[in-house]
C-alpha cells in the first residue's frame, strides 16, 4: 500500500481541472444572478468592486437575450479578482432562506426582546449602533412596553423590530 502514498501526494499538488474550473465559473455566475436581485439599497451593503457595480448597472440595461448571457458570463468573470466569499455573505443576508439571513434575524429578536425587558441594554445597542436615532429608539421601546404591559397585539413591537433591523442594515 505504499505504492498508493506518492501517487495520493502528486494528486494534491496538481492545479484544478477543467470541469472544477468551469463549477467554479458558474457559482459565480450565479452569485452575480442573485445580485441582479438585489435592489439598489441592498446592492449597496454588498463590498463591491466599480468595475463589477458598472458590469451589473450594464446587465440591467442590456435587452437581448444573447447579450444578456454574454454580460453574465463578464460578471462572472470579474467576480473571480473580486471578494466573492464576502460579496456571498452579504448576499446571503437578504436570501430569506440561508442560514445568515436566519441568524441575522434571530439576533435583531434577541435585540428586541432585551430593549424591552431591560433599560441597560440600550446604552449597549447604541454602543454597537450609534448612528441610530435614540430618541425615536427610546420612544418605540417606551411604546412596546406599555403595549405589552396592556396585553395588546404586538405592533409596536413590530414597529421597533423594524427600526432595529434598519439601523442594523444600513450599518
Amino acid at each position: 500500500m505504499k505504492k498508493n502514498e506518492p501517487h495520493e501526494e502528486q494528486e494534491q499538488d496538481l492545479p484544478p481541472s477543467k470541469s472544477e474550473i468551469k463549477r467554479q465559473m458558474l457559482q459565480l455566475q450565479e452569485l452575480g444572478k442573485q445580485l441582479l436581485d438585489l435592489n439598489k439599497k441592498q446592492l449597496q451593503s454588498v463590498p463591491l468592486t466599480e468595475e463589477l457595480q458598472d458590469a451589473l448597472v450594464e446587465y440591467q440595461r442590456i435587452k437581448s437575450h444573447e447579450a444578456r448571457r454574454r454580460q453574465l458570463q463578464r460578471i462572472g468573470k470579474l467576480m473571480r479578482s473580486a471578494d466573492h466569499e464576502a460579496i456571498a455573505q452579504a448576499v446571503a443576508l437578504f436570501d430569506a432562506s440561508s442560514e445568515a439571513y436566519a441568524q441575522h434575524f434571530q439576533q435583531l429578536e434577541h435585540w428586541r426582546e432585551r430593549l424591552i425587558e431591560d433599560d441597560a441594554a440600550l446604552p449597549e445597542f447604541i454602543a454597537n449602533w450609534p448612528d441610530c436615532e435614540v430618541q425615536k429608539l427610546r420612544q418605540l421601546i417606551r411604546n412596546a412596553r406599555k403595549e405589552r404591559s396592556e396585553d395588546k397585539p404586538p405592533a409596536q413591537a413590530r414597529k421597533l423590530f423594524r427600526y432595529l433591523r434598519e439601523v442594523c442594515e444600513n450599518q
